[in-house]
């Protein structure tokens, strides 16, 4: 998952890098509410852990901001109040979900996995088609036109990306901070990843569903309207 925690407190903030970083997660940090917002139109994110009690605009005001931009990527929200009407107030501001201070790391991951499989329409959308290229997300296994295709881990990552924002152009920032999160490779990098990924799912055969689209990013579609 490639998640995005708004929380002021660093200690909180450390405690989950750590934790969802070592079990494979990407992690990125905003300290208060207007840098989260910045955060969330800047990358894509699976998911949003949220602090209600934020310094200047709180969370329940980001929430609603994320919504009335139409973000509907899924919210966690974080606090130490517990009363009914505090939950409710919550949700009611459009997060997903709400866990209560102090709080098990384990449900938290397991409640945003829980979050990210409903967003992502559930076990049928671990099944990605487009044109004849196929990507089983849980078996991580690709093919094209029935011909199995085996890919390195970070390309295999970069092209779910792609077929999950399909027809949608990715940016290169985007690529990268979902890839490799704030410790962003050298200018070459994504390139090569790219080529790669080209070379595995185009080359061998007629259409090129890889496009890249200049000063912008890139995609996989089927049509025939990107720049090459």
């Amino acid at each position: 998952m490639y998640i995005l925690v708004i929380e002021d407190n660093p200690d909180i903030i450390e405690n989950l890098y750590d934790y969802f970083e070592g079990r494979g997660h990407t992690v990125d940090a905003a300290y208060d509410g207007s840098s989260g917002l910045e955060f969330v139109v800047q990358n894509i994110y699976d998911v949003v852990i949220l602090d209600l009690m934020l310094p200047g605009m709180d969370g329940l005001e980001v929430c609603e901001k994320l919504r009335e931009q139409g973000r509907d990527l899924p919210v966690l929200m974080l606090t130490a109040r517990d009363t009914v009407d505090d939950k409710v107030l919550g949700l009611g501001s459009g997060a997903d979900d709400y866990l209560v201070k102090p709080y098990s790391l384990k449900e938290l991951e397991a409640r945003l996995q829980a979050l990210v499989r409903r967003a992502r329409g559930g076990v049928s959308k671990t099944q990605l088609f487009i044109a004849g290229l196929e990507l089983d997300t849980m078996a991580l296994k690709v093919k094209r036109a029935g011909q199995n295709i085996s890919l390195p881990p970070i390309t295999l990552k970069i092209l779910e990306l792609l077929m999950r924002q399909s027809p949608r152009v990715v940016s290169r920032l985007e690529i990268e901070r979902y890839v490799w999160g704030n410790d962003l490779p050298g200018t070459d990098s994504l390139r090569v990843h790219i080529n790669t990924l080209r070379n595995f799912i185009d080359k061998p055969f007629d259409k090129q569903l890889l496009k890249t689209v200049r000063g912008m990013g890139y995609c996989i579609s089927d049509q025939d309207d990107a720049e090459i």
